[in-house]
């Protein structure tokens, strides 16, 4: 796969006329009325009965999950039911990802979703966000953001919203805090998805930034270890979320670490990886930093961007939580209905 692509060095940035860039220092908080989400695939009559198999294991009463991934000795006999924050994430779409992830094996899906569940209560995002109880926090993370090094900004052409991510930028050591960085921002985009859109797109761009301070034990290419760790919890724990993922600049040590990683790289997730393709073909210029041809004319400022960052997905999320306990707070609800603005159920859950 990688030994058919060329290696590409640092570009330079676009000149955009003036006249077309907008100035911009916070997040794009809705959907312009230009992009539209795709509409969802009918489901196959033996589709909708797994899916209603999987419904019913959730709704159990009784069910107990484990609170660590891989529990050890004691922790062994941890379990918890479900809360009101993990109903509310165990929508109807939710269990569909882990369905096609899984090429609709129920027992395995049930497993993944379980297990899923589990690692985010030992990660500490269990609670849809830090104001509700969540223990990992944005000022835990904070820091590794002070560069820019990964910014939410604006929706592709089929309305997913991007996260940014820069390793040229990247002003901290290795740690377990840059993963916890970078799940805070996975969740933080999720927040962005609108209605209809349950993936997003990563642009991924390795050009180096001078202007970011050298720190002793600062990598602009993780470890192997810490690659595996991140690809275990994208594809096992954020199963279906990548639909597109685009890589810019990338220079020889980011190919070797690819290549190194490549085997462990889901087959699905590989065909969504995108080299050195101009971003416009993906993102609408209007939606797109100049750095690459478009017209967002953003300059990363810790001081507006984060605050305003957490303020908006905050707000995402009490609007979510709101629409879930205005329709009987059941697991099953459809992200359209949480993130809509509609009075009336698309997808009435089963009784």
């Amino acid at each position: 796969m990688f030994s058919k692509l060329k290696r590409s060095n640092n570009k330079k940035e676009s000149s955009v006329p003036p006249e077309k860039l907008v100035k911009v220092e916070k997040p794009i908080t809705e959907l312009p009325d230009s992009i539209h989400p795709p509409q969802e695939k009918k489901l196959s009559s033996e589709q909708e009965k797994m899916y209603l198999a999987v419904l019913s294991h959730f709704r159990n009463p009784e069910l107990k999950i484990a609170c660590v991934e891989k529990p050890k000795g004691d922790a062994e006999n941890e379990k918890e039911p479900l809360s009101e924050y993990e109903k509310a994430w165990l929508t109807r779409e939710c269990m569909l990802r882990y369905l096609k992830a899984t090429k609709w094996v129920q027992k395995e899906a049930i497993q993944r979703i379980e297990g899923s569940i589990a690692w985010r209560r030992e990660f500490g995002i269990s609670h849809m966000g830090e104001e509700n109880g969540d223990e990992l926090k944005s000022d835990d993370v904070a820091v590794e953001n002070e560069s820019g090094k990964q910014v939410v900004l604006g929706y592709e052409n089929d309305a997913r919203p991007i996260l940014y991510l820069k390793p040229g930028r990247q002003n901290t050591k290795t740690s377990r805090r840059q993963v916890q960085h970078l799940v805070f921002m996975l969740e933080r985009v999720i927040d962005f998805m609108p209605m209809g859109q349950g993936s997003l797109a990563l642009l991924i761009d390795f050009k180096d930034y001078p202007d970011v301070p050298k720190v002793q034990g600062n990598s602009k290419i993780p470890p192997i270890g810490v690659g595996k760790e991140v690809l275990h919890i994208l594809q096992t724990h954020y199963p279906e979320r990548l639909g597109k993922a685009l890589l810019t600049n990338i220079p020889w040590l980011a190919w070797t670490f690819l290549k190194l990683i490549h085997p462990f790289i889901d087959p699905m997730t590989r065909e969504k990886l995108v080299f050195d393709q101009p971003f416009p073909n993906y993102v609408p210029v209007d939606q797109l930093d100049k750095t690459y041809d478009g017209h967002l004319d953003f300059t990363y400022k810790q001081e507006i961007y984060w605050p305003a960052l957490i303020k908006d997905s905050q707000e995402k999320r009490e609007h979510y939580l709101k629409r879930f306990q205005k329709f009987g707070g059941v697991i099953g609800l459809s992200e359209l209905d949480l993130r809509g603005t509609g009075d009336e159920l698309v997808y009435p859950p089963p009784k």
